[in-house]
């Protein structure tokens, strides 16, 4: 009953919400820190505010509209119109990516190996497969800080890009913000379910619903998160109409209010880029009379 779900998203209380609020704000902040490691890693030299300023607007618009739109097309356009070359482009997306999957694999893996969600009996993964799955990822992420540490090799070649390995120093920084990302979403979602599940559940649940929206193809995962929570919660005490509305929260303050902010703070790149180019166009044409 939609209505009740509406019903309780009005009745939660100020205070739960601003938590989560400015636990979605952390967050963004933190994610918005992830292309400065492609900074340190290409060596261009843009300011770190506008570094900053372009994570974010990318990141708010992948998680609503797509890792095209989002990740790769607005930091396409917003470095090239500050000068950097579509190669340097690349590898700052690859790194930004590789930071975000690689906390993802960490604590997703440590999740299942650990405190595995009881999966309904129509998903083909038993309790054993997923601890399996969890032990395989943190493995995942143990080599590669391995390579990074202990590599002689420190350069590859996938499809005509030239991959350099990080040091260990960088790959655990990448661990450190990402895991602390991920970790601050969880807790986002755990603050709005009120204790209705413990923290590690509520984590797990949100990874497995990142990854399935993700697999999903629907932008923004719209609607898989919520099948996700519902199925793995529903039976943790919590009624579906709850649960329903602690998602579509955690939708509005980590989606949705971020979105609105991105799209202004965009829209003054664009005018700012404009008035730069007029203003090179006018110094161009007195140099020439």
């Amino acid at each position: 009953e939609w209505s009740e779900v509406f019903s309780a998203m009005r009745a939660y209380p100020w205070a739960v919400l601003g938590v989560a609020a400015a636990l979605a704000a952390l967050s963004h902040v933190i994610y918005a820190t992830f292309d400065l490691i492609g900074r340190h890693y290409t060596g261009h030299r843009l300011p770190v505010p506008a570094v900053m300023a372009i994570t974010f607007v990318s990141y708010a618009f992948n998680l609503n509209m797509g890792t095209i739109v989002g990740a790769v097309g607005m930091r396409v356009r917003l470095y090239t119109r500050l000068g950097l070359d579509a190669a340097t482009v690349t590898r700052i997306v690859g790194s930004s990516m590789l930071t975000n999957w690689l906390g993802y694999f960490l604590l997703a893996g440590l999740a299942f190996a650990v405190w595995p969600p009881a999966l309904p009996e129509g998903w083909h993964l038993g309790g054993m497969a997923l601890r399996a799955l969890g032990a395989s990822m943190v493995a995942l992420v143990l080599a590669y800080v391995a390579m990074c540490a202990f590599s002689s090799r420190r350069e590859f070649h996938v499809r005509g890009h030239e991959i350099e390995l990080p040091g260990w120093r960088v790959a655990l920084l990448q661990l450190l913000m990402s895991c602390s990302n991920w970790a601050v979403m969880g807790g986002a979602l755990y603050v709005l379910l009120q204790g209705q599940v413990a923290y590690p559940m509520a984590l797990s649940v949100l990874l497995i619903g990142a990854v399935a929206g993700l697999l999903s193809r629907v932008p923004a995962g719209l609607g898989v998160l919520e099948s996700v929570v519902v199925a793995l919660l529903g039976s943790a005490n919590a009624s579906q109409t709850a649960l329903l509305a602690a998602v579509l929260c955690y939708r509005a303050v980590y989606y949705w209010l971020p979105l609105g902010v991105a799209a202004l703070l965009y829209l003054g790149m664009e005018a700012n880029a404009k008035k730069l180019r007029a203003a090179s166009a006018q110094q161009a044409g007195t140099g020439r009379a």
